[in-house]
This record gives structure tokens, sequence and C-alpha cells, in this order.
């Protein structure tokens, strides 16, 4: 693991319009977990693709001017900007219309990249990002061939995934992070035998030689299993607003923490209170600064 020193990092997977009753904003779960990454100080080059039209060039205009190197998002006229379709219910639970193909389902492979890859601390990227063949092949090529630290955020969205395809991706990675839910399916489709949370981590870690683990609980916090040991967090209290990025912006804090050295039980407390405050705000990517953390974790800033 990296220590004391700036976080070099790459996303890989959709950037999109999330758009909602009344309003849409910017999104994408791997390019969300990018803008926290680089609103916490990392170095972080987004992987991803756009449709020439008005919707791909303001999203490259705004990770631009948030500080996310663009080198890697690419453009082409063949298939639309991607747009997600948003539902919030009186809860403030979000369900999802992905359109699909869109422009971010064709990611082709670009030279260079996977030596600038395996030249970073660590490489990211969901499920969601490999329903299409395109992106797919693209994102295996550059699993297979990186030796950085690899981070796949599960995102289970039917109909775009199968057990093979999750399976797969599970194996190539050095983390891992679901939510309960997700946990739950997985473990009974590998054939867990086991009822109990923290057998099913264990289960998968063994089935997929992955030493690092992190269970996401909504409202109730998490679960990081991190060489060999358990580590909890039960969750802070916040009126919800909505949930759209609060597991993103939870990940990429967990993984700055991480990479910086702090101990498992601190960058699980961090992450979880970043969650917590991203779910009580509007949108995937409320503006945070360290002093509001640290007041919402009453901690002195």
């Amino acid at each position: 693991m990296t220590k004391n020193k700036k976080i070099k990092a790459f996303s890989f997977g959709e950037v999109l319009w999330d758009v909602f009753p009344t309003h849409k904003k910017i999104g994408g779960a791997p390019l969300n977990v990018a803008l926290r990454m680089q609103s916490l100080g990392a170095d972080v080059a987004m992987i991803s693709k756009v449709g020439f039209d008005e919707d791909g060039e303001a999203i490259v205009t705004f990770v631009k001017e948030n500080g996310v190197h663009t080198n890697y998002i690419q453009a082409g006229a063949d298939y639309k900007t991607g747009v997600v379709h948003v539902m919030v219910n009186e809860k403030g639970n979000a369900s999802y219309d992905i359109l699909y193909p869109s422009a971010w389902d064709k990611i082709k492979a670009e030279d260079g990249l996977i030596h600038q890859i395996s030249d970073s601390d660590v490489f990211v990227f969901g499920s969601l990002s490999a329903r299409d063949e395109d992106s797919r092949a693209t994102l295996m090529h550059l699993l297979e061939n990186s030796t950085t630290y690899k981070v796949f955020d599960v995102n289970l969205r039917a109909p775009y995934y199968t057990f093979e395809l999750i399976s797969h991706l599970m194996r190539e990675a050095d983390f891992i992070k679901l939510n309960d839910e997700e946990l739950l399916e997985i473990s009974q489709k590998m054939g867990s035998p086991y009822h109990s949370f923290e057998q099913n981590i264990k289960f998968i870690a063994k089935e997929t030689n992955t030493k690092h683990i992190c269970v996401t609980k909504g409202a109730f916090g998490a679960v990081l299993y991190y060489n060999d040991k358990f580590y909890y967090n039960s969750g802070y209290f916040i009126k919800v607003m909505d949930t759209v990025g609060a597991g993103d912006s939870f990940l990429a804090s967990l993984l700055i923490k991480l990479l910086n050295g702090k101990s498992p039980q601190k960058a699980l407390n961090f992450a979880c209170a970043v969650g917590a405050l991203v779910a009580g705000s509007e949108g995937a990517n409320p503006a945070l600064t360290k002093k509001d953390i640290s007041k919402f974790m009453m901690l002195k800033s």
C-alpha cells in the first residue's frame, strides 16, 4: 500500500446524466468515485466515452473543471451520451432506468493506457461498465494486463449482468465492495452453505482469493474485511435527501484513507461519515470540506 503521497488513480466506466423528475445532474458510479477521490486529494483520471452532443460536451467540461483528468474520455458520433432516469421514493431510495446502448458502452482500449494504469496506485471499475461487449472487452484487457491495485465496485442492475461475469470480475480484483443484498445474492449463487453475514464474506474472500472486501448496509453502516480481520461501523444518523452516489463517495473515501496508510477502522469510520453526508444532500456529488466531515464525526477539525 502507498503511504504519505498523492494517490494516483484511474476510474473506468459510465459517465452520464442522472435525470430526475424536476432536474438532471452529471453522474455515473465510476465518475462519482473519481470526483470524490479528487476532492480528497487524489490525482484521478477518468476512462469513459461520451457522444458528440451537448450532454457529452457538458460532462467533459464539468469533469475537467472539477480537477479530474479527461485525457481518456473518448467521444464518438455513433452513440449518444449516457442518460439514466432516476426515481426517488419517500424514503430517499433511488431506482434507475439506464438507457442502452450509450456511448460509455463503447469504450476502446488506447495505446499506453495499460502502462499508465500499472504506474498508478489504484484502478476502480464497476460491473455496469461491462454490460456491453465492447467496453467489457476493454475492461478485461486492462484488468488482465495492468499490475496496479484493482478495486471492483459491484453494482447489480438487472438485466445488465450475469453471475459468470460478476464471478470473473471478483477474481480479477484485489478489493471488492458490495452491499448487503448483493452479498446475499452472490454468496448463494456461489454455493455458500452459510447464513451468517461474516461467514459469507469469508466464503467470497476464499472463493475469489480476495483479501479485502467491504459490505455496505445502508443506514446501518458497513463491514470491512481486511487482511483476515473484521472492522465495523454501525452508521451515522442523518435525514436522507437521496441515496444517489452515497455508496460511491463511501468507496472513494475508504480507498483514500486505506491507500494513505490509515488504520482500517479509522478509514471505515471516515467513509461511513462521508457516505451519510452525501445521502443527506441532493445529488451524487455535493461539496464536502474536511471541516464538514470532521464536524459531522464530532471530531476536532
